[in-house]
């Protein structure tokens, strides 16, 4: 087939890509200049795992062509996903100027019916208005399409390529059956292809989110009383994951949520609900359980050396918001070093990929340590607040000879308590009574 998306951000560029993986013509569109020359040259903007070789393999055999003009690639496909961003207004509503901007662009340049897709998140409603949007400047056909993607980032190749589900929002029998074909080959498991009207697909996604955020925030809570009661959060998990009406994904406590998807998508979906007279109560309190969340560790560093940490040298692993991703929006690490130096604490802080992203927002504040050892070096105290895996099982004995207080604050849940008070670390994680 042939395909436009138009967006390289981090969806569209890893559909744009995966789509072409499996022989599809895709254009991938952007009006950032720099981006697509970049994107020309084999630079890559974002850090994902396995996607800069997939580029390199179908921009060499020209399946996968990166332009900024739209109307080229409008006039070659027959299919046009939109992927730029719906970022969050100040009122937490999604931001739909950049979808409606690319409704009007595509309208302007048909030259024949269409299929658009809508592929960013957005909130219920909006396959309407871009049909409206488009309809304003062309007489030509065009089928809306919602089809929400629901990629992890750090797996979202595996993601793409052996989805879960593919949802799509249609109430057109033959379009729902193009989309069907497009999507044959990443579901030959049998992994199913629901078809459903635009508005139930637009609530899909954003209901997905918010119940595993809740499942986040809720387990944050229940570890936090751990910490009160003397129970180990470690069992309780396992405990409650064994029902299979539970199961153990979105469990694992820690230093809360960030991200471009959850929090955004949480504070959408409120205010879609207040726009139609409904307070969403539960996931109100989801939000103030992980703001709150964030701030925990620094409670806990507080709590053990006292609010003034002046003098104090505190290395920092991971900022990146989860692992295998540079992102760092709305990363729980932010929160945590900010309030450390609010306290007096000298930050050296390591993380495989966001160190770049994190230097944008902390500046001078922060020494950015060459590795996990040279972020504890002389350290006080070490906080780790993501999970990558490289941090999973390092040189203890090492680090209790270079650090000059053995002391770990583990956000994560990562390491074994008994183990480190045995060698002379003084531990402490979340809900772990041990």
């Amino acid at each position: 087939m042939h395909i436009a998306v138009v967006g390289s951000g981090y969806v569209g560029l890893v559909a744009a890509t995966c789509l072409s993986e499996m022989g599809n013509d895709v254009i991938c569109v952007d009006n950032n200049k720099e981006k697509i020359e970049n994107l020309n040259k084999g630079i890559i903007p974002i850090y994902e795992p396995g996607l800069k070789p997939m580029i390199e393999r179908n921009t060499a055999e020209n399946r996968l062509t990166f332009t900024t003009d739209i109307g080229l690639a409008v006039r070659k496909s027959s299919i046009i996903f939109i992927s730029v961003g719906t970022p969050p207004g100040e009122d937490g509503s999604a931001d739909l100027k950049h979808v409606l901007a690319v409704a009007s662009d595509i309208a302007k340049h048909m030259d024949g019916s269409r299929i658009v897709v809508n592929k960013s998140t957005v909130p219920v409603g909006t396959a309407d208005r871009v049909r409206e949007q488009i309809r304003k400047s062309t007489e030509y056909d065009v089928h809306i399409v919602s089809n929400p993607e629901f990629l992890k980032e750090g797996s979202a190749i595996d993601d793409f390529m052996k989805p879960d589900r593919v949802v799509i929002g249609t109430d057109f029998n033959e379009v729902a059956e193009t989309l069907k074909e497009l999507y044959s080959p990443f579901v030959r498991t049998n992994n199913p292809v629901l078809v459903m009207s635009n508005r139930s697909a637009e609530m899909t996604k954003y209901v997905a989110n918010s119940l595993l955020a809740t499942r986040i925030s809720f387990m944050n809570e229940i570890a936090n009383m751990c910490d009160s009661v003397g129970a180990d959060i470690h069992d309780i998990r396992i405990g409650i994951g064994s029902d299979s009406r539970i199961g153990y994904s979105f469990l694992f406590p820690g230093a809360g949520f960030g991200g471009s998807c959850f929090p955004k998508d949480i504070r959408a979906l409120q205010k879609t609900a207040l726009q139609n007279g409904i307070e969403l109560r539960v996931l109100k309190a989801v939000t103030d359980v992980n703001q709150d969340q964030k701030r925990l560790l620094v409670r806990k560093v507080t709590d053990h050396f006292g609010d003034n940490l002046n003098g104090l040298t505190i290395g920092v692993w991971g900022i990146s918001f989860k692992p295998n991703t540079d992102d760092i929006r709305e990363a729980p690490a932010i929160t945590v070093i900010e309030g450390l130096i609010e306290r007096g604490a000298a930050i050296a802080a390591y993380d495989p990929q966001a160190m770049e992203n994190a230097s944008e927002v902390l500046g001078d504040s922060v020494r950015f340590a060459s590795s996990v050892y040279d972020a504890v070096t002389g350290a006080d105290a070490m906080v780790l607040v993501t999970e990558w895996t490289e941090f999973r099982e390092p040189d203890f004995p090492r680090m209790a000879e270079i650090m000059r207080k053995p002391v770990i604050f583990d956000g994560r849940n990562v390491f074994n308590p008994v183990k480190l008070r045995e060698l002379g670390f003084t531990y402490f994680g979340i809900g772990r009574n041990i």
